[in-house]
């Protein structure tokens, strides 16, 4: 800015040179540039005359208007003080009047004030003897409240007056309309259309008649309580309707009026400003917040009782879950209306007891799933068992198993919707606790898997000719290991996981073990397999049995071909190792059963072996044979009958063969034979020692009970001569 001002060329700058700016202009102008500045300096140059000029035109003007506005000044001074001159001589003429007033009324004052006294006495006498009119006159108008005004106002006047002979008719016909308007007020609570409003204000009046508070809390508790069962009423003829809106009416309806008496209870009893100090006992606050609190909870105790019942028949989860939702926030509104009454604990008893009953719906949904996926198999069984071999047994156990493991995840995926995080009653742990880990964990699917195995195991009760498919016994085997091997682990982790039972889990809850429900699954199967091989293994003894008890075995001819039932027997254990296989399958490490040549063979062989040993042994003596034969048996492996029997296609069909033929030996023993039975108990044994040591694990376990059938018919035997085993060969490849 220095610089700015102490510049010779700036034309607005004190040290303005106006030639050196003129040399500067012509050294870098063009001429044209000169002339349009010099138009521009005369243009300012006009511009800055023209506004100087206005300036001194304004100025001028305000100095003649401040002159002639002083020259009136000195005028209107004169004025105003002329003015105040006859003011203060008028207020001096004020002042003397005043004081002669008063000394002319001073005598009259005491009397005009005792008149007037007396006046207002008369007024209220006057009022006094109107009064009993006045009652009668607004209690027919029903106009309550001003007649209790009118009494209460002209009440400190009869009791200073009522001993007084004319004013004790008029106390008394007072009293008289008195008792008639606290019976009229009385009267307002016995009618069902009155409204808490009503009752409150006629309690209010009562009140202020000095009737006894404690008869009036009762009372009026009593009527509002009649007001409240007739909600409950309606709302009860509403069941039917949806449930939403039924919380909705209950809300609006119930609750509303129940906040209403309790607001209004609140206001004439316990928060009320007494009239004087012996209006109200000195216990009455408690005496009376108690008869509150009482009345409160049983009326809501029967509201809670319509709310579960109503609930309970809700089939839409999520409609349900809503209902819940806005039932419990209004709920924790009522809480805050009543200090001293908790209903967070009944609410979340009645949410709990609906996702129980959901639970318990879904659960009996799925056990009349199980039902009727049984009945189904039963069917299915019936019609392709006896057409299709295997009758598609493993697609058969999928459409059992799959569809009910789906349903159990669509059940739990609807259930989920109790745990939304913006849901009022969430927020309550003994709620998360009690639905997710006992109801849904342990009620709804550790409870199906429990029912699940007790129905299939019940299929193993009964007796030995089932009313079924024994086919089913086997499927249901397989589908109880599948459970345990595949399916309890993923549903229980699922469940675990969806509803975060491990962040809920607590001293007080009782959690089922996976493996405990595994080995449930474990010991059904096992159980159901158990009993497939003896029932299957009982219908093949039974055909042995009869082919032996049928037969007179000492007139019987010479054997020329094997027996019929030795090929159905062949033929049925052929179709029970494709219905078995078809589910199991020798994972144990069994060896490969092929029926190739050598392997028939050398069977052969042993049996050859076996046979002429034995021979050898019988052809000595008869008791020689027999010791030699106890002596063996002493010092073989005991082969148990009825043992549990192995996940795997060998252990059932040695299990069924162990049975079928240990029935074989007993109804051999049992018997007596002549030569040509025994040697027809021989090509039988031989026929069946070719064929079924395919389907066992050990097949030394054939060819030893084979061996006991033989030797217990040799025992038996009449004549005991055996057939040479070529012979036997011829007849056994022939047949």
């Amino acid at each position: 800015m220095a610089e700015n001002s102490n510049n010779p060329y700036d034309i607005n700058g004190q040290h303005f040179n106006p030639d050196m700016y003129f040399q500067k202009l012509l050294k870098e102008c063009t001429l044209k540039q000169i002339m349009d500045c010099e138009a521009e300096i005369v243009k300012n140059t006009q511009t800055l005359h023209s506004d100087m000029q206005t300036l001194v035109y304004e100025n001028y003007n305000k100095f003649i208007s401040a002159t002639d506005t002083i020259r009136k000044m000195k005028t209107d001074f004169k004025e105003m003080e002329n003015s105040m001159d006859l003011l203060a001589q008028n207020m001096d003429s004020i002042t003397s009047f005043s004081e002669q007033i008063s000394s002319t009324l001073q005598g009259t004052r005491q009397q005009i004030s005792r008149l007037s006294s007396v006046h207002t006495l008369l007024r209220k006498l006057q009022f006094l003897f109107k009064l009993p009119s006045n009652l009668k006159s607004k209690i027919n108008e029903e106009n309550y409240t001003e007649a209790v005004k009118d009494y209460i106002h002209a009440q400190s006047v009869l009791n200073q007056y009522g001993n007084m002979p004319s004013f004790q008719g008029i106390q008394k016909d007072c009293e008289e309309i008195l008792d008639e308007l606290k019976g009229k007020l009385r009267a307002q609570f016995h009618k069902k259309d009155a409204s808490t409003k009503s009752l409150a204000e006629n309690v209010d009046l009562l009140l202020q008649l000095k009737e006894p508070p404690d008869s009036l809390c009762a009372e009026f508790l009593q009527n509002s309580e009649l007001h409240l069962n007739d909600q409950l009423n309606s709302l009860k003829d509403m069941c039917e309707n949806d449930i939403i809106e039924f919380i909705d009416m209950g809300s609006s309806g119930f609750i509303n009026d129940l906040c209403l008496v309790i607001a209004s209870y609140n206001e004439m009893f316990i928060n009320r400003k007494p009239i004087d100090e012996n209006e109200f006992a000195d216990d009455f606050d408690t005496k009376a917040a108690s008869l509150l609190n009482k009345f409160i909870l049983d009326n809501m105790k029967k509201y809670f009782d319509l709310i579960g019942k109503r609930v309970e028949d809700v089939v839409d989860t999520a409609i349900l879950v809503r209902a819940l939702d806005r039932f419990y926030g209004r709920l924790q509104a009522l809480n805050k209306f009543c200090q001293d009454v908790d209903f967070s604990r009944p609410g979340t008893d009645t949410v709990i007891n609906a996702g129980r009953k959901q639970c318990r719906n879904h659960l009996h949904a799925l056990k009349q799933h199980l039902n009727e996926s049984l009945v189904k198999a039963k069917q299915a069984l019936a019609i392709k068992v006896t057409s299709e071999g295997d009758g598609g047994l493993a697609e058969l156990q999928a459409l059992l198993i799959m569809p009910t493991i789906e349903k159990i995840k669509g059940v739990l995926q609807d259930l989920v919707v109790f745990l939304q995080p913006d849901l009022s009653f969430n927020l309550r742990t003994e709620f998360l606790q009690s639905f997710c880990i006992d109801e849904v964990r342990e009620g709804l699917v550790v409870g199906f898997l429990h029912h699940l195995t007790a129905t299939t195991g019940g299929f193993c009760n009964g007796s030995d000719v089932p009313k079924f498919p024994p086919t089913l016994l086997l499927l249901l085997s397989k589908m109880c290991l599948d459970y345990k091997l595949n399916n309890v682990q993923s549903l229980l982790n699922s469940t675990d996981e969806l509803f975060n039972i491990t962040n809920y889990m607590s001293s007080d809850n009782i959690i089922t073990p996976n493996s405990e429900i595994c080995d449930n699954f474990q010991k059904t199967a096992q159980n159901l397999l158990n009993h497939y091989v003896r029932i299957q293994g009982l219908a093949v003894s039974q055909m042995l049995r009869k082919s032996i008890e049928t037969r007179d075995w000492l007139h019987t001819i010479e054997p020329r071909t094997v027996r019929a039932v030795m090929k159905r027997v062949v033929e049925d254990i052929t179709a029970i190792d494709s219905q078995v296989a078809a589910l199991y399958d020798d994972t144990d490490g069994q060896v490969d059963r092929s029926s190739d040549s050598s392997k028939k063979t050398y069977s052969a062989n042993i049996s050859r072996h076996h046979y002429r040993s034995n021979w050898s042994s019988y052809a000595s003596s008869h008791i020689d044979s027999s010791l030699v034969t106890n002596i063996h048996k002493l010092f073989s492996e005991r082969i148990e009958i009825f043992s549990s029997v192995q996940f795997n296609k060998a252990s059932i069909l040695t299990g069924i063969i162990k049975i079928s033929l240990k029935t074989f030996l007993e109804c051999v023993r049992l018997r007596t034979f002549s030569k040509y039975g025994l040697q027809q108990i021989q090509v039988d044994t031989h026929y069946l020692q070719l064929y079924l040591w395919r389907f066992v694990s050990d097949e030394n376990v054939v060819h030893f009970l084979l061996d006991e059938i033989l030797g217990s018919a040799v025992h038996r035997c009449l004549e005991a001569v055996l057939m040479e085993p070529s012979v036997v060969d011829i007849i056994c490849e022939r047949g």
